[in-house]
This record gives C-alpha cells, sequence and structure tokens, in this order.
C-alpha cells in the first residue's frame, strides 16, 4: 500500500503541478479552460495505451523505446511551453488590462489552443502511464495484494491532486499586476527543466554525450526523493547529481527563451 502510495502521489504531483501553472497562467484567456480539460482527457487515454503497451515499447529500438518516448514527448512538451510564454510576452499587459477593466474572459489574442492541449496531454499522458508501469512493477515485486495496491494509489491520486491545488489557488493568491510575470517566469523554468530532462533521457542511450557524468552531488542535502527534490525537479528539472549535458541544455534552453522575449518585447 505504501508503495503505491508514493509511487502515485509523485507522479500525480508531476501532472498537477504542470496543468495548474498552465490553469494559472492562462486565467481568462478564451477557451483555455476547454482545451486543457481535453488536454487531460486525452493525456489519460494515451496513459492507458502507452501503460498497455509499456513492455513492448521497452523492448523496441534494442530496449531503448521508453527513454526515447520520454525525450520526444519532453522536447515537444519544451517547445510548446517557450511558445506559450513568447504567446504571454505579447498578450500578457492587455490580459491583465482587460481582467482589470471587465473582470471576465479575455476575448482578443487567443493563446495557442495547441500549445495548451499538448502540453497538458504530455504531462498527463507521462506520469499516468508511468504510474502504471511502476505500479505493475511494484505489484510484481512485492507481496501487496490488488486492494491494498489500489488503496494506495486511491490516497496518491488524492494526495497528489490536493497538493497540485495548492499550488495553483496560491498562485491565484499573488497581485494581478505581477502574476503575468511570475507564471511567466514558472513557464520559462519549467520548458527548460523539460529540455534538460529531455537531454537526461538521450544521454542514457547515448544520443547525446554526457560531457561530464556527475556536474555536483547534492543528494545529501536535498535528494531527489525528498518533496522539496520532488518539487524542484518538476519545476525546474532538479537532478541532485546531474551530466555536464542537462545543465549546459537547461541554460541554453532558458537563455534562449529569455532572449526571443526581449526581443519580441522590443519589436511591439
Amino acid at each position: 500500500m505504501l508503495s503505491a502510495w508514493v509511487i502515485v502521489f509523485r507522479e500525480v504531483l508531476e501532472m498537477s503541478l504542470v496543468v495548474g501553472v498552465l490553469l494559472a497562467a492562462t486565467v481568462g484567456a478564451q477557451h483555455s479552460r476547454r482545451w486543457i480539460a481535453l488536454g487531460m482527457l486525452a493525456g489519460f487515454a494515451g496513459a492507458l495505451l502507452v501503460a498497455w503497451l509499456m513492455e513492448a515499447m521497452e523492448a523496441s529500438m534494442g530496449g531503448n523505446g521508453e527513454f526515447v518516448f520520454n525525450a520526444v514527448v519532453l522536447s515537444v512538451a519544451s517547445l510548446l511551453l517557450a511558445w506559450t510564454v513568447l504567446w504571454m510576452s505579447q498578450h500578457g499587459r492587455a490580459m491583465s488590462q482587460r481582467m482589470k477593466q471587465m473582470g471576465s474572459s479575455v476575448t482578443t489574442g487567443e493563446l495557442p489552443a495547441t500549445a495548451l492541449f499538448v502540453v497538458t496531454l504530455s504531462a498527463v499522458m507521462r506520469e499516468g502511464s508511468e504510474a502504471v508501469f511502476f505500479l505493475f512493477g511494484a505489484a510484481q515485486a512485492g507481496h501487496s495484494d490488488g486492494w491494498a495496491m489500489l488503496q494506495g494509489g486511491g490516497l496518491g491520486l488524492l494526495s497528489g491532486a490536493l497538493l497540485g491545488a495548492v499550488l495553483y489557488f496560491g498562485l491565484l493568491k499573488v497581485p494581478l499586476k505581477h502574476l503575468f510575470s511570475v507564471l511567466s517566469w514558472l513557464l520559462v523554468l519549467l520548458a527548460a527543466g523539460m529540455a534538460s530532462q529531455a537531454a537526461l533521457n538521450l544521454t542514457v542511450i547515448d544520443v547525446l554525450p554526457v560531457l561530464v557524468d556527475t556536474l555536483w552531488d547534492s543528494s545529501s542535502w536535498l535528494s531527489m526523493e525528498s518533496l522539496m527534490g520532488e518539487l524542484l525537479h518538476v519545476m525546474v528539472g532538479y537532478d541532485d547529481h546531474p551530466n555536464a549535458m542537462q545543465v549546459l541544455v537547461f541554460v541554453l534552453f532558458f537563455v534562449g527563451i529569455l532572449v526571443l522575449k526581449r526581443h519580441q518585447q522590443a519589436h511591439q
């Protein structure tokens, strides 16, 4: 039961954080809730399909199929989050002013629906399929019966979703004049973190070089197994013993988004 709770809590927390930031970032954007909800539904369906095919996927490409899948999903999600940041940079001020004046939905400057849909789908599908896969492995290796696993999974689902909701409502408490700035930075960090995790998957299968195997080891004071370490892993791609390629990709992606954002603002 405990193993099921830990597994499901971790995966649901990860998807809840991503969805919570997206929801807070698109408050007032026309049809944003619809596309995020559709992305969640499609993600759950995709997670079930991926979990069903996980064994075949893992065995494909010489046993590297799972890493390739994760790298592709994370890369697409990071690029679309970058696109969302640039959109917010262009329309965020207008959204803030419109919300102050009307307190209702924004009718101009449509947020790219594809970005919202695909990022939400990617987060839910990836974490959901991993949860199912890990639960299957835990059930095979342990001695817990199905009912205990179901109870643990249910508690993990509830607690992970509740913590994600706390983050979402906490973001909504941020004063409106600072909201888009805070959310923009969160999305930049989230996108760069996803890009670095994609790089990690590619270094595991030797598609990218690691450059330096372990750039630092902070596991003694902030382990990825801790709650804070897990939160930082989701939000900024934190790793307690990253290789140099992970850090390089994070920095390049982070700086690249900021440069494009500044260039866009200079031409508005």
